[in-house]
């Protein structure tokens, strides 16, 4: 319980600090919403008009306590161009981007966990090569690159093999389920593909320092294949370190997929945001980078307690020297 609440006061402490760090960093950016809203050659009794009606002249100290006000409420603001909540734009976006990152990582972790596990396997010197240079490039593909390979590949119309969607998401959303998912494979493959690649090398590494330490050793010795024990000891052994890797990948790829997102026009939470940030639309942005940091911390705060709950040690130990002993 007490580790409970120390992570819990960090995770507020950290929201608190983020907040500020966001309304700051949005004010001294240079531009203008109400300038972008009343256009080139408007006179600047308009503008300042627009300034007064949306409280853009109000002291950043009121605009910051109405802003924090309204998100202890629930209230993340609405847009000023739009006029829609935010909750709501973000709502729709996430719609798109949160299947989008799933698939992605379901690619990744079966590419990458099988590949960890059979390079750790690999007793050849050549298929350890092999293993070695398809990490490397597998992470060194750029998204946007291996987007446009892809859409060469398998796109209709422009493709050689015309299985996917190249660009867009069905107008009916998640209405017509089948052609969403279809239309999510090719961007949830650009990212698959590159996080997958990592992915194999972390578990390659993990269970290598395994192997190291003796355990599979001593379950080839109580009668296990290496394969057997690689899998059923090795991997075992290595998941806390793996959760740890997959749930803070999962955080990031929600900023990730914003190239891909553009690539494939698919209007999702990166798309939006780079949309709102050109538009300067200061209470949608600060709101919608607010709940991707809250995002970001809650994924870390659930990896630290499910990385706690798969070591006991870490459950029972008072420092890092007992953890270690």
């Amino acid at each position: 319980m007490r580790f409970l609440l120390r992570r819990l006061a960090l995770f507020v402490a950290a929201l608190f600090g983020i907040s500020v760090v966001v309304f700051a960093a949005l004010r001294i950016l240079p531009g203008d919403v109400a300038s972008v809203m009343a256009g080139l050659n408007s006179p600047a009794s308009r503008v300042e008009a627009l300034r007064e009606q949306f409280g853009l002249n109000r002291p950043l100290v009121v605009q910051y306590a109405d802003w924090v006000g309204g998100l202890l409420r629930g209230d993340f603001g609405t847009s000023i161009l739009t006029g829609r909540s935010v909750t709501s734009l973000v709502g729709a976006r996430a719609a798109i981007t949160f299947p989008l990152i799933v698939l992605g990582l379901l690619i990744a972790m079966l590419i990458g966990i099988p590949l960890g596990v059979a390079a750790t396997l690999a007793r050849s010197s050549w298929a350890r090569t092999v293993f070695h240079v398809v990490g490397l490039i597998g992470g060194a593909i750029p998204a946007l690159w291996g987007g446009l390979l892809l859409i060469l590949l398998f796109s209709r119309g422009t493709g050689l093999i015309g299985l996917f969607p190249s660009q867009g998401f069905p107008m009916y959303g998640w209405g017509a389920p089948g052609e969403a998912l279809w239309s999510l494979v090719l961007p949830a493959l650009s990212v698959g593909i590159i996080v997958g690649a990592g992915l194999m090398r972390y578990t390659r590494s993990a269970l290598g320092e395994i192997a190291a330490s003796g355990h599979i050793d001593m379950a080839m010795a109580c009668g296990m294949t290496r394969r057997q024990a690689v899998i059923r000891v090795g991997l075992r052994l290595a998941m806390p370190q793996l959760v740890s890797v997959i749930g803070l990948t999962f955080a990031e790829m929600i900023t990730g997929v914003m190239v891909i997102e553009n690539l494939f026009a698919l209007p999702g939470i990166g798309s939006g945001l780079v949309t709102d940030v050109g538009n300067r639309d200061l209470i949608a942005v600060q709101s919608e980078l607010f709940m991707l940091a809250a995002f970001f911390l809650a994924v870390g705060l659930l990896v630290d307690l499910l990385h706690r709950a798969l070591d006991p040690r870490l459950a029972t130990a008072s420092t890092i020297a007992e953890v270690i002993a």
